[in-house]
């Protein structure tokens, strides 16, 4: 094999490689860390059964991005019914990332966090924090916080947080935990449609979409 050869074979795969760290779409950037944490080193040590803090990580991102992709396919039914749906999109700033933006033909936006925890133990509110199981998650709602309050203000308009939960139980009709939603996946789609019937500012859903368009770009893409 000739030197040329051989440069235009690396070449070759070391593009393949950025494609695959940089997949567009539904869980992509979760999916992405995953694979940057899961070094060699670190697939030994799991192979071995040794715990790590990088394993880990990589195990939560892999974790979140199936979930991201399961509600993702879930909203393909409001993509039939004329609504806008835009998935893992990055902030301006920071390396906070935007699970999915849903557009009501009304105008009325929904920012949807995916929440795939164990079923083991159910979620449920003690006072006003969150709590899955034993354990005190509330803290868990912070990103979704602060990215509804940061697209609420780059869009101009209100924005609705809803937390999609997968697997682990939670009551039918959903929770309230502050301005956040938390409702069964299965029951997302229901609970949007029921949410945006009327419009709660002037702006057009082509308008409010051509916006998120325009500010906030999907993970993968060029010009950020």
């Amino acid at each position: 094999m000739t030197t040329l050869t051989l440069v235009l074979v690396a070449g070759a795969a070391a593009a393949w490689y950025f494609q695959q760290q940089r997949r567009p779409g539904a869980g992509a950037s979760a999916a992405a860390e995953a694979r940057r944490l899961r070094t060699p080193l670190i697939r030994l040590a799991d192979l071995l059964g040794i715990q790590t803090a990088a394993g880990q990580r990589a195990r939560r991102f892999a974790t979140g991005a199936i979930g991201e992709k399961a509600t993702a396919r879930l909203l393909r039914t409001l993509s039939r019914q004329g609504w806008v749906i835009l998935h893992d999109l990055q902030l301006p700033t920071g390396k906070a990332n935007v699970d999915h933006l849903a557009i009501a033909p009304s105008g009325r936006v929904f920012l949807i966090d995916s929440k795939l925890w164990t079923s083991e133990h159910d979620v449920h509110l003690r006072g006003t924090r969150l709590f899955h199981g034993t354990l005190d998650v509330d803290d868990r709602l912070d990103g979704l916080r602060h990215e509804t309050r940061t697209v609420a203000r780059l869009l101009g308009c209100p924005v609705h947080a809803v937390a999609a939960m997968h697997q682990a139980p939670v009551r039918r009709d959903g929770l309230s935990v502050g301005n956040i939603r938390i409702v069964p996946a299965a029951a997302l789609c229901a609970r949007l449609r029921a949410s945006s019937r009327h419009a709660d500012h002037f702006s057009t859903q082509a308008e409010i979409a051509a916006r998120a368009v325009r500010l906030l770009r999907p993970y993968g893409s060029t010009g950020r």
